[in-house]
């Protein structure tokens, strides 16, 4: 059985499809085989492609993403995925609220996998600059590190 990862900020086209681009070149990297996915809690760029800004930082790092879609958040994600994790307290909040009673998923916030940095924010870079872009990939590069290393004892 597979684990799977759903990576959740606002609208699914700056952080949380880094933080999945991240993830899976980690993955790939070691040959640690899971299911990895993004989404959003709103609904405003659903079926767009990750801004052009994520794009090209995720290029410049070897990883090409300019296939990805937003999506937005379903109620079967909470069954579908063994770990939905925030990029922010705000979409954390959501998504708890969110949860039905039943779903088994586990609810964390991406920071909580970084030592020194549980309860962070990923600052949102998309009213930013290029840099604000570079440093959000850094941090979701980062947390996809130790998340790699904490799926591969699971």
């Amino acid at each position: 059985m597979s684990l799977s990862v759903l990576f959740v900020c606002l609208g699914n086209i700056c952080r949380s499809p880094l933080a999945e681009a991240a993830l899976r070149q980690e993955c790939a990297s070691t040959g640690l085989n899971i299911i990895i996915d993004s989404a959003g809690t709103g609904d405003w760029h659903v079926g767009q492609p990750p801004d052009v800004r994520a794009q090209a930082v995720a290029a410049k790092n070897g990883v090409d993403i300019s296939h990805l879609r937003g999506r937005q958040v379903s109620a079967s994600d909470f069954h579908d995925f063994d770990h939905m994790i925030a990029l922010d307290n705000q979409n954390l909040n959501d998504l708890k609220a969110m949860k039905p009673a039943s779903g088994a998923v586990r609810i964390s916030l991406l920071f909580d996998h970084i030592e020194g940095r549980a309860g962070e924010d990923v600052a949102d870079p998309y009213y930013g600059e290029d840099a604000d872009f570079e440093q959000t990939w850094a941090e979701v590069t980062e947390a996809a590190r130790n998340l790699r290393k904490l799926l591969e004892a699971a």
